[in-house]
Order: structure tokens, then C-alpha cells, then sequence
């Protein structure tokens, strides 16, 4: 049975990943927007939405030290894991005004962020403040969107091609994304379910456990888009998936969690995890400011460059300490 879930977790996270690529795609074309938008918005909050609902959940049951380590741990996830499988699948074209105006935001974003867990604490003001912050900006995406794209606009925008079987007006368009959300949430935690039984059974320690299949499990919603996104030719929304889901972890996820009680830092955060995320991140803008492509090998390097991470909290080196990463 437990083999039986981890199949069938694998294969409705897939499927789940394959509708709502096909969804986003005719959402954008609807909504007369890049996939590049969509996947900042839309895909990325829905697939970190499962990552909301714990951090809250583990706030209210007194928790609220693990909520950083879950952010941070993602947010690293997103950058090498998740953009670098997706790489490896297809090379993803790193290049365009849109894209540097969203590195740019996520570089100032990661900064501020990094400025306010120094503090030691969010408390509930500046919790407010960060989820004010991120709506603002989902909303502004929108609308310079839906201005680039007006009749008579200057600058070119990427063409949206259709893709087979996804629908043509916006109602469908919609649901099909939803039920794409769906599927990859429900699937993700059938698998993670499956995996974490044999993982016992094989004799592994719940610290293990936790640093390496819970944290891969809470990623798998964006691994799965990423992936079947790069696969279809749609490396934008990759992208888009990756800076937006780091965005929506860091401020609404944070802030969300604030407003329910502060959130400290813990030490370990704030010695080791918090500046890993804040290099990756910067190397990934970084690497979009460069434009061209990020290619196969550059998927390898920065798969390699996770499990590196990972190895040095499982073993325990001495500048670093284990991180709930989610």
C-alpha cells in the first residue's frame, strides 16, 4: 500500500502539474497577459498555498519558530531544485525586460526581507505591512501587464501559443487552473504520505525525515509546474513560478503568519539558511541580468549545489545548523 502511494501521489502530482500548465497558459491568453505574469501570480500562490495553510497551522500550536525555517528552506528549493530540474528538462530562456524587472524585484524583495528577519522578530505591524506590500505588487504585475499588451503599446511581448486540449474562454480557463492546484496539492501529499512510511520503515530518524522528504514534499507542487511547464515550452512560467513562489513565501506566508502571533528567527536561520537563500537568490538574478539561457549543465550544477545543502544539514557541518525546510 505504501508503494501503491507513492505511485499514485507521483502520478496525480504529474497530472495535476500537466492541467494547471495548461490552464495557466489559457488563462494568460484570456486575461491577454504574458505566462511570465500568470506564473508570478496565480501558479506561484497557488502551489505555495499548501505551505500557508502548515506555517499558520504551526502558529496556532505554538510553533511559530519553524515558520522561518520553512520560508527560507523553500525559498532555497525554489531557486536550485526547482529551476534547476526545470533546466534540465528544457533550457530556459533567461532574457527580456520583463524578466529583469521581476529579478529586480525579487532582489530588492530578498533584501528587505533579509533586513527584517535581522530584527530577531516580525511582529504583527510589519506582518500587515508585508502582506499589504506583495498584493500591492501582485496588482501592479497585473495592470503593467495588461498596458504593455493594450492596442498601440510600445515594446513586444511574448507570444502565447496555444496548447492542445486547453480551453478557449476564461470560466474554463479558470477551473482547469484550480483543479491543476488541486491535483498537484492533493498528489503531493499522498506521495510525501507514502514516501515518509517507507522511510520509517527503512529505519530513518524523524529529523532526517523531515529535512529531506517533508522539505521536498512541500516543493512538489512547484517542482511538478516547473517541470511539465519547461517540458511544453513554456520556460517563462517556470520562472515566473520560481521568483513568484520565493515572493509569496517571504511576505505573504511571513506576514500572513505574523498576523496571527510574531514569528521569531531562530539562531539557525539568522547563522546559516537566511544567506544561502539570499546568495542563491541573487545568483539567479544575477544570472538573468547576464540574459541567454540557463542550460543543462547549469541544471546540473545548481541540482548538485541543493544536495550539497542538504548533505551539509543532514551531517551537520560546523556553520550549519539543521532547518525545518519546507
Amino acid at each position: 500500500m505504501m508503494f501503491l502511494q507513492v505511485a499514485g501521489g507521483l502520478a496525480l502530482l504529474l497530472f495535476g502539474g500537466d492541467v494547471l500548465v495548461r490552464g495557466a497558459v489559457a488563462l494568460a491568453r484570456r486575461l491577454g497577459v504574458p505566462p511570465l505574469v500568470i506564473g508570478l501570480t496565480i501558479v506561484a500562490f497557488g502551489t505555495s498555498a499548501p505551505e500557508l495553510v502548515v506555517s499558520i497551522e504551526a502558529a496556532l500550536g505554538g510553533h511559530a519558530d519553524i515558520v522561518l525555517g520553512n520560508v527560507v528552506g523553500s525559498n532555497i528549493a525554489n531557486v536550485l531544485l526547482i529551476v534547476g530540474a526545470a533546466a534540465l528538462v528544457a533550457p530556459i530562456a533567461a532574457a527580456g525586460p520583463a524578466l529583469r524587472r521581476e529579478g529586480a524585484t525579487l532582489a530588492v524583495l530578498t533584501v528587505l526581507f533579509t533586513l527584517l528577519c535581522l530584527l530577531g522578530a516580525v511582529p504583527r505591524v510589519l506582518g500587515g505591512a508585508m502582506v499589504v506590500l506583495l498584493l500591492s505588487y501582485t496588482l501592479w504585475s497585473f495592470r503593467r501587464a495588461r498596458r504593455a499588451v493594450a492596442p498601440g503599446a510600445a515594446g513586444g511581448v511574448e507570444t502565447v501559443s496555444e496548447v492542445s486540449g486547453a480551453p478557449t474562454s476564461l470560466p474554463p480557463a479558470a477551473l482547469i487552473t484550480l483543479a491543476g492546484i488541486a491535483g498537484i496539492v492533493v498528489g503531493a501529499h499522498i506521495l510525501i504520505e507514502g514516501a515518509t512510511a517507507i522511510a520509517r520503515l527503512a529505519g530513518l530518524s524523524d529529523a532526517v525525515i523531515g529535512l529531506s522528504l517533508i522539505a521536498l514534499g512541500t516543493s512538489l507542487p512547484e517542482l511538478a509546474t516547473s517541470v511539465v511547464a519547461a517540458w511544453r515550452g513554456h520556460g517563462a512560467l517556470a520562472m515566473g513560478n520560481a521568483i513568484g513562489s520565493n515572493l509569496f513565501n517571504m511576505f505573504a506566508i511571513t506576514g500572513a503568519t505574523a498576523l496571527v502571533t510574531t514569528v521569531p528567527v531562530p539562531d539557525q536561520v539568522l547563522g546559516y539558511d537566511l544567506w544561502v537563500m539570499a546568495g542563491v537568490s541573487m545568483l539567479l538574478v544575477a544570472a538573468i541580468y547576464a540574459g541567454g539561457r540557463i542550460g543543462r549543465v547549469t541544471g546540473v550544477l545548481m541540482i548538485g549545489a541543493y544536495a550539497a545543502y542538504i548533505a551539509s544539514l543532514v551531517v551537520g557541518l560546523p556553520f550549519a545548523v539543521p532547518t525545518q525546510a519546507g
